[in-house]
């Protein structure tokens, strides 16, 4: 298995000296957040993504690819009824697909919850086909790039859209594109009603990414979730693509946070 991080993880670091602490660590790969490189990531250049990924591989470690999409600008929605604004957030998601792709990176982790919010009033059904034609005509930018969108499920107090595995699983099937499959997460798959084992055996065709992390909104390992049932379903169903830590409670310090982290992955996982 390999592993990375999540470089929002080391707030107010430049990006060189992330990486370095982030291969010293032991992990192989580092994922990132646009709006750290950028407070408008409209303005990432092809040039600038280059650095990046130069940076990344004169550390020893790849770029995964890019999260936390629509953070900035905080406009952009998938399931908008707005064509004017539709349209910015295709031409938004097709530029970070650009931006993964000169960085070296395959994945981009389609979180946003409140980015993908469906109003009072909107029909379901309307909505999941503004978010499918939205997602396709990205895809399509994206596939031929070697850029895959893996859509995030999010727990029921983030977001009223995409909630569990198998809404997204559907969404997915709407959009019927290869660059567009399924991103799984700790935190997330613990607010569905079945065990996170099941979810990803039920998800082992569409799934293109993981993220690891705990309820308690930190590190692996640092609270109730079990991890042996979760290696043996990732095992299971063979995947063997990266397993990034992701956490949104950034105490004590990145440092601990990285250490602690992969120290526990690395056990668990028995490498």
């Amino acid at each position: 298995m390999k592993f990375a991080i999540c470089n929002e993880t080391y707030r107010g670091w430049d990006f060189e000296r992330c990486c370095a602490h982030i291969a010293e660590c032991g992990y192989d790969g580092v994922e990132i957040a646009p709006f750290t490189l950028k407070e408008d990531p409209r303005e990432i250049s092809e040039t600038d993504s280059v650095k990046i990924g130069k940076q990344a591989c004169a550390a020893g470690l790849e770029v995964v690819g890019l999260h936390w999409l629509l953070v900035k600008p905080a406009w952009l929605h998938l399931t908008t009824d707005d064509p004017l604004l539709r349209k910015d957030t295709v031409a938004f998601g097709q530029h970070l697909a650009r931006t993964c792709a000169a960085m070296g990176g395959s994945i981009m982790v389609w979180g946003s919850p409140k980015q993908r919010d469906l109003a009072e009033g909107w029909d379901y059904d309307e909505a999941a086909a503004r978010a499918t034609d939205t997602l396709r005509q990205i895809a399509e930018t994206a596939g031929p790039l070697g850029v895959t969108i893996a859509m995030e499920p999010l727990s029921r107090t983030e977001t009223n859209f995409l909630n569990t595995a198998a809404e997204t699983i559907r969404l997915i099937e709407r959009v019927d594109h290869p660059a567009c499959r399924l991103h799984l997460d700790v935190k997330a798959m613990s607010d569905e009603q079945k065990p996170i084992a099941e979810i990803i055996k039920e998800s082992e065709v569409y799934t293109a990414h993981f993220h690891a992390n705990d309820p308690n909104l930190r590190g692996p390992g640092t609270g109730k979730v079990p991890y042996p049932p979760i290696v043996d379903a990732l095992r299971t169903t063979g995947y063997d693509e990266y397993v990034s830590v992701e956490v949104f409670d950034y105490t004590p310090d990145p440092e601990t946070i990285a250490t602690e982290s992969i120290s526990f992955l690395k056990r668990v996982f028995g490498e």
